[in-house]
């Protein structure tokens, strides 16, 4: 009898710790999120928050470590390195890996986004509304987008197309295109090589969106910026997770990160645009002018930019879209445009340009 009572106490006490052992790996779910930004960006900040929220929001049983700085994976190698696992959950654009997210890159396009939150707004919509195949190696959690990248020089001013011509820009992605198309010289770098390349006079200037003149502290040696949101191209920003990791969290985690997307898509697009005012304010704060396109400019920007449309549609139908299901995109993006420059108005969101 007693070594009866002694084998069923062991047996409670083997399933007992195996249960607390369970319970005890269930709560410890570790993730890395990889961001190019910077550890003292205030979008990185945005980030941290939605990294503790997530842990506040699953009661501990997600701990997730922010690498910033683009120090776990950098921002050219982000999608392949979420993809195999380097990181869990990785921020970085489209723009870095050209021709691996081809329709979304449509919103790298002058399309005409006046402002960072209603480019990311945008940008989650286009993916509810035609989720492309593309990101089917990933989940996505939600998309961002940059401020309009617009001109920002060192020394020339810059108020028609004449100005461009054989200026040496910063621009990366599909974004060379619209410097090239605008008489420019693009020149693709990283972000960390940027500032110095600038202090240098390795180039002669940006095509960037304004939070870089203080989030980059580019302030320090731009000096004039011009003003051309309607012509400008964004940068498409993605926050994916790695597909199989995602499989494997529970339900109940899962909600907890498909409830806090969205309203960190939100921030971070105020954020940015917050930004983006800033960004002007620092660079005037050190001498530098904001200039304005002249309205009778307009038209010669717009024809020069043009060709970068049709070109991207027969891209587009050469890899087997038809012709009208890519108009349906331009067509869904000039429509939600009106609607969020709606949204922002009644919100009061601060924006760096009016429209």
């Amino acid at each position: 009898m007693g070594r009866k009572v002694v084998l069923v106490v062991f047996a409670l006490s083997l399933l007992f710790a195996t249960y607390s052992f369970s319970n005890a790996a269930e709560a410890e779910i570790k993730l890395k999120f990889a961001s190019l930004f910077t550890p003292v960006h205030k979008n990185a900040l945005v980030l941290q928050a939605f990294c503790d929220e997530v842990n506040k929001k699953t009661n501990g049983k997600v701990s997730i470590a922010l690498h910033s700085g683009s120090t776990l994976i950098t921002g050219p190698k982000m999608a392949a390195g979420i993809q195999t696992g380097v990181a869990d959950i990785g921020l970085s654009h489209t723009s870095f890996s050209r021709g691996r997210f081809p329709v979304t890159e449509v919103m790298e396009l002058p399309v005409g986004f006046p402002s960072a939150w209603i480019s990311g707004m945008v940008s989650n919509d286009f993916y509810a509304k035609f989720t492309p195949k593309e990101w089917e190696a990933y989940h996505p959690l939600f998309f961002a987008a940059s401020g309009p990248n617009v001109v920002q020089t060192l020394t020339k001013q810059v108020r028609t197309v004449e100005d461009m011509k054989g200026l040496k820009l910063r621009a990366v992605g599909r974004n060379g295109d619209v410097a090239k198309a605008l008489g420019a010289v693009p020149v693709p770098l990283e972000i960390p090589d940027l500032y110095d390349s600038l202090r240098r006079g390795v180039i002669d200037g940006n095509l960037l969106a304004s939070e870089g003149l203080k989030g980059f502290k580019l302030s320090d040696l731009i000096k004039f910026e011009t003003a051309s949101w309607k012509y400008s191209p964004t940068h498409a920003f993605y926050v994916i997770m790695n597909k199989k990791k995602w499989d494997s969290l529970p339900n109940d985690v899962k909600k907890v990160f498909t409830d806090l997307s969205p309203t960190y898509a939100d921030k971070l697009g105020v954020q940015w645009n917050e930004l983006e005012v800033e960004g002007i304010e620092a660079m005037k704060a050190q001498g530098g002018q904001l200039l304005q396109i002249p309205a009778a400019e307009d038209a010669k920007w717009a024809k020069a930019l043009e060709p970068l449309m049709g070109e991207y549609k027969k891209e587009m139908v050469g890899k087997g879209f038809k012709e009208a299901e890519v108009d349906s995109w331009f067509k869904f993006i000039q429509e939600r445009i009106e609607y969020w420059k709606g949204v922002e108005k009644s919100r009061k969101i601060p924006t760096a340009f009016q429209y």
